[in-house]
């Protein structure tokens, strides 16, 4: 039996206490090696288990200098990455994102994985880097693999200490740290890059350079880009980017085929002082980890505040505020329905919703109607002519066969005529009798839309898109999840659904709506979010119309 399928089973049977996030990763890989999306090598994943154990050793502490041996679940975390691979014989995974607790040696595993490819990876002229923000922190690791490769009498003939790097003349490989600059930094053609404490990167500046160390891969047959990291303060930073990516993947919602996300994060934050629960994030717990000691942090931390958001950062891997896909595709799949149409909803009060976004993007609008006791969303998009072919290429998304399915109209030549987004709202009126009682704005939307909306005999109500809007995600949450919803057959809503993600703040117990990813698109999402706000302001008004007959 190899690694992957042993730890999967005590992860079933409950002897190995893991959270919600690394079940779904073992379920993703075990379902897919059984229904053949995945080709597994029992030799190369013990290879590099083998080598692992074989030849690196620790370097300080009270186990220095003994032989590395591995726990089942490093065991199965190497046996994805080395062992499964694509229809070509080639490494699946070309990314990794490894989310686990202080003291659970992440630096000393990486430092040995990256000894493996160094030594018997079997790509000539490999370039192996070390990446932090500063080199410092970047040398961390650096130092724990040329030590691993030092201690070892055979691995250290092998080697030759330069003054910036170690190289391999046998095989032209190089390994070095590296402190990050995006300018400088063109060129680093990476067969392995550690990318140390991503949750430390800041910002703009850390998500491109992230971008760069990706770009440089592509003269690689199987390069691996291997991020690792606790929980962290920076927002909106490469952490937070391949936390929604993750996410995303784990919940089903992305099509991403060559990242692996192993997210070690306890479930449930009210036990972040539970020995039991904080299993979940310390997988070496009573190994490189004691209970003790953690008892001991726990003590320091129930004293304070800011140690109790310290600990469950580090120790809980619960960022204090971080984003997380929304929604699982099979949540929303589940609220696909027939096409929802104006001639099935006529003579019918509702609720609607405007995200008119940018004149030169794409705008949204809905309405939200009570039938049944289910809520019925019809939405529709516009476009501006000029942005047809160029969005259809950028989004990934086909914006033709989306119009031929009358979901999306064009809209001007350059910009969007905000002047067709009304007229649908009257024509809805005018033509099939549905009487929207309140419509729900952006409050940056155009001002002459609003006027003529106010003009028409629309109640108008602007809404800001923030943690305000907590209560009313808390509320659409538990609408699609409890399958009262029902969205049509939209795919063009459904994808802006599930590319939606929620930041939160754990400490206020607030969230806001964010995108998965930067260039994801999720208009219908926030025009949905404004329709739902103003059915919750004001349903003690025209609750009772809403309902329309429903008992």
């Amino acid at each position: 039996m190899n690694e992957i399928y042993a730890y999967y089973q005590r992860i079933m049977d409950g002897s190995e206490v893991v959270g919600a996030w690394i079940k779904k990763w073992y379920q993703y890989i075990i379902n897919g090696l059984e229904n053949g999306s995945f080709f597994f090598s029992p030799k190369k994943a013990k290879a590099a288990i083998g080598f692992i154990e074989n030849f690196c050793r620790h370097h300080e502490g009270a186990l220095a200098p003994n032989l590395i041996k591995l726990e089942l679940w490093q065991k199965a975390l190497i046996s994805v990455l080395f062992g499964i691979l694509d229809e070509s014989g080639a490494r699946q995974f070309r990314e990794a994102f490894i989310v686990i607790a202080r003291k659970n040696g992440k630096t000393l595993l990486a430092a040995a994985i990256a000894a493996y490819c160094a030594v018997l990876d079997g790509e000539y002229g490999a370039r192996i880097y070390f990446v932090a923000p500063k080199l410092e922190q970047a040398c961390l690791c650096y130092d724990a693999f040329y030590q691993i490769m030092d201690k070892d009498a055979e691995l250290s003939k092998l080697k030759l200490k330069r003054r910036t790097d170690v190289y391999f003349p046998s095989t032209n490989t190089m390994a070095k740290p590296l402190a990050y600059s995006a300018q400088k930094s063109d060129g680093l053609n990476i067969s392995l890059c550690i990318a140390d404490e991503v949750a430390a990167w800041r910002g703009d500046a850390g998500l491109k350079f992230y971008e760069v160390l990706k770009s440089s891969f592509g003269a690689r047959r199987q390069p691996l880009l291997l991020s690792i990291s606790t929980a962290g303060y920076q927002n909106d930073g490469v952490y937070d980017e391949l936390m929604k990516r993750a996410t995303s993947v784990l919940n089903g919602s992305s099509k991403e085929k060559r990242f692996a996300p192993f997210l070690y994060i306890i479930d449930d934050v009210n036990k972040w002082n539970d020995i039991n629960e904080l299993k979940k994030s310390n997988p070496n717990l009573g190994v490189s980890v004691s209970v003790d000691y953690l008892l001991e942090e726990i003590a320091v931390a129930e004293s304070s505040l800011s140690k109790k958001a310290e600990f469950m950062t580090k120790y809980c891997n619960v960022k204090q505020n971080s984003s997380a896909a929304w929604f699982e595709f099979q949540q929303i799949e589940k609220c696909m329905s027939e096409s929802v149409t104006p001639e099935k909803l006529a003579h019918s009060y509702c609720v609607g919703g405007v995200d008119l976004s940018q004149t030169t993007d794409l705008t949204s609008a809905c309405i939200v109607i009570e039938k049944n006791g289910l809520l019925h969303v019809l939405s529709h998009f516009w476009m501006p002519e000029a942005r047809l072919d160029k969005g259809t290429e950028e989004d990934g998304v086909p914006y033709r066969i989306m119009m031929e399915r009358g979901f999306l109209s064009l809209s001007g030549e350059n910009y969007v005529d905000y002047k067709d987004v009304f007229r649908w709202f009257c024509e809805l009126v005018e033509k099939y009798e549905i009487l929207p009682l309140w419509v729900g704005y952006d409050r940056y939307s155009a001002q002459y839309f609003v006027e003529d909306m106010k003009r028409y005999g629309f109640h108008m109500d602007d809404v800001r898109q923030g943690t305000n809007l907590t209560p009313v995600i808390r509320e659409l949450d538990g609408l699609i999840k409890d399958e009262k919803m029902r969205f049509g057959d939209n795919s063009l809503l459904q994808a802006h659904l599930l590319n939606s993600a929620l930041k939160t703040d754990e400490e206020a117990q607030k969230c806001r709506l964010v995108k998965i990813s930067p260039h994801l698109r999720i208009d219908g999402m926030a025009a949905l979010l404004d329709a739902v706000c103003v059915r919750q302001a004001h349903y003690a008004e025209v609750g009772e119309r809403l309902k329309n007959g429903t008992v």
